[in-house]
């Protein structure tokens, strides 16, 4: 830009300074100076304008070069995020597989506990329904020798000899001594053996029950002369309670292997021995009919 201004004013410089040019020719020069010096302003005017121009673009160049800058580090922040990611989800896509293959293998037990479970309850229900259905057949057994007995001892229960009770299908025949046996003796008296016979035959029938023969006295030590025999209250109840025994195996025909007997003593009372009805209760003979063992 500069050459072209200094080659125009030589130009001017060289048409003044000739002095054999016509006034024409010189008017011709002075307008074409003119004209250049109007072209030089336009051309400096647009090398200005240029210049505003490139310096916009160099500002707006180096702003899209900061912002290219940035984006480039936050694409590489991003590329970086999104390789962590990818990382993390290929971690939690495998321990999502383990847990899932662990679920469904839990899930597999839980449903063969679920099935075992329900095969056992059915199986208990049955079972349940099996065992009532024989303890109602039990009961009603108890039930049909309770009955039998209560006919066949009626007059003894009215007497307060015998009582009977039934309490969950447990039988029992409760003797008081006196009908069994003399006092202080252990051999049974008539009256005793037409009763344990009335008893013992009715108990027979009872197949599939055991019998337990158990002796019980009062607190009255064993005195004078029968200490021999009988040094306490323990043997005296024990020999009893053997004695009704093998009358139900020998006489009855009850088989052995249904029978047992026990002596208890004075120590399982039903009433106080304060009182003279009280003892009378507590000397007794208890024949309890229990489900059998086998």
């Amino acid at each position: 830009m500069n050459k072209l201004i200094r080659f125009s004013l030589a130009l001017i410089m060289l048409a003044t300074t000739s002095g054999c040019v016509s006034q024409t020719v010189h008017q011709q020069k002075l307008d074409e100076n003119m004209n250049l010096r109007q072209v030089i302003k336009g051309l400096e005017a647009d090398y200005e304008r240029l210049a505003a121009d490139k310096k916009q673009l160099t500002e707006r160049n180096d702003s899209l070069n900061q912002r290219l800058l940035e984006a480039i580090e936050r694409s590489s922040i991003l590329q970086e995020d999104l390789m962590r990611a990818r990382s993390d989800l290929t971690r939690v896509e495998k321990v999502l597989a383990d847990r899932s293959a662990q679920a469904g293998a839990a899930i597999t037990e839980m449903r063969r506990e679920v099935d075992r479970l329900t095969k056992e309850s059915h199986d208990l229900k049955q079972q349940l329904e099996a065992e009532l259905q024989a303890r109602e057949t039990r009961l009603a057994e108890v039930q049909s020798t309770y009955n039998e007995l209560v006919g066949k001892l009626e007059e003894e229960i009215e007497r307060g000899e015998v009582k009977i009770s039934e309490l969950k299908g447990k039988l029992t025949v409760n003797v008081v001594d006196k009908v069994l046996f003399a006092s202080g003796e252990a051999a049974l008296k008539n009256d005793g053996i037409r009763v344990l016979q009335q008893i013992g035959d009715i108990l027979k029938s009872a197949v599939d029950k055991d019998i337990q023969v158990e002796g019980h006295t009062d607190n009255v030590p064993i005195r004078g002369t029968l200490t021999k025999t009988f040094p306490t209250n323990w043997e005296l109840s024990t020999t009893r309670a053997t004695t009704v025994l093998h009358f139900l195996q020998d006489q009855v025909g009850i088989p052995g292997e249904r029978l047992s007997a026990v002596g208890y003593g004075e120590y399982s009372p039903i009433d106080s021995n304060s009182t003279k009805e009280g003892r009378a209760r507590n000397r007794r003979i208890q024949i309890v009919l229990t489900k059998a063992k086998n």
